[in-house]
């Protein structure tokens, strides 16, 4: 026998809360400092790190560095640093291998 009443639709459920882990990594990302580290973050940033040094880096020292491929590390160089950020990134062959390093900004 068919039932006389439709059936019921589901309630929707509310957003669940955040559970204590969630809770208590929200609260150590904002005491910490900005500056309270000075090592730097992205990969990008030790790339800057590596080309900023006086002897500069060669490719295969970024590719160490980075973990990325040669064409990734080639690719950052010039889109990433030249195009995005404006920096001059200068490089010469010395000893069979080419250094890079960072010259002057914008």
């Amino acid at each position: 026998m068919a039932s006389k009443n439709p059936p019921k639709r589901r309630a929707v459920r509310p957003a669940a809360k955040p559970s204590n882990k969630t809770r208590q990594s929200a609260r150590a990302r904002s005491a910490k400092s900005p500056s309270a580290s000075s090592a730097p973050k992205t990969k990008l940033a030790l790339v800057i790190a590596a080309l900023s040094a006086p002897k500069g880096a060669t490719l295969a020292q970024l590719m160490a560095l980075t973990g990325w491929q040669a064409h990734s590390v080639r690719g950052a160089l010039s889109g990433a640093l030249k195009k995005q950020r404006g920096l001059a990134v200068d490089s010469c062959k010395t000893d069979g291998e080419r250094v890079y390093r960072i010259g002057g900004g914008k």
